[in-house]
């Protein structure tokens, strides 16, 4: 009688064992069984909020390009305003420039000797041309390059020749002014041609 009790003892036991681990077996299941559930879950996003997200992705490209599309019309307004304002202040430089040789030759003019009467009459007639033509360069902001016995500047001289530096010239210095030079504002209307000590 022992024994068939401790045979039926053995038997309960075994049974709750396979029981629990049957148990065991059946939790792993169910915890993987609710993670994909909710997946799925994810993974069924709504069409509507779908189509809300990429309507919103859209609009904020839209935004983007319209920033952009307006930031480069303030760009060319402000490069217009620039050009404008430039040829505005150098309008009549290719008069001015025209206008020069004008005025060279004029110089010219004066620099030779009139003997009689009526040469120094027409001379007289040239200087007041010439003194007219001056003022006016001057009222429209052109002068004359500084050049004789200043420090040689390729902005506003060109360098024709050039002699050996003495005593009197010191290096780089414009030794004597073969063509007048002229400044329009700041700009160079025409560089002096001059000899440069070296």
């Amino acid at each position: 009688m022992a024994k068939e009790s401790t045979s039926a003892t053995d038997e309960q036991t075994t049974s709750t064992a396979s029981q629990a681990a049957t148990k065991t077996a059946a939790q792993p299941a169910d915890s993987q069984t609710d993670t994909a559930a909710k997946d799925q879950a994810k993974a069924k996003v709504d069409p509507r909020d779908q189509q809300i997200a990429d309507l919103k992705q859209q609009l904020d490209q839209k935004d983007d390009q319209m920033l952009r599309a307006q930031a480069e019309v303030v760009n060319m307004q402000n490069r217009f305003k620039k050009e404008q304002a430039s040829t505005i202040k150098y309008d009549g430089q290719a008069l001015a420039k025209d206008v020069l040789p004008v005025l060279d030759n004029l110089e010219r003019a004066l620099a030779t000797q009139a003997d009689d009467a009526a040469a120094q009459q027409l001379k007289k007639g040239v200087e007041m041309v010439y003194g007219h033509l001056q003022d006016a360069l001057k009222k429209h902001a052109i002068t004359e390059v500084p050049a004789a016995g200043e420090k040689f500047d390729p902005n506003i001289h060109q360098a024709v020749q050039t002699v050996p530096a003495s005593d009197e010239h010191p290096a780089d210095t414009v030794v004597q002014v073969l063509q007048k030079g002229y400044l329009f504002k700041d700009r160079t209307l025409r560089p002096a041609m001059v000899v440069v000590a070296q």
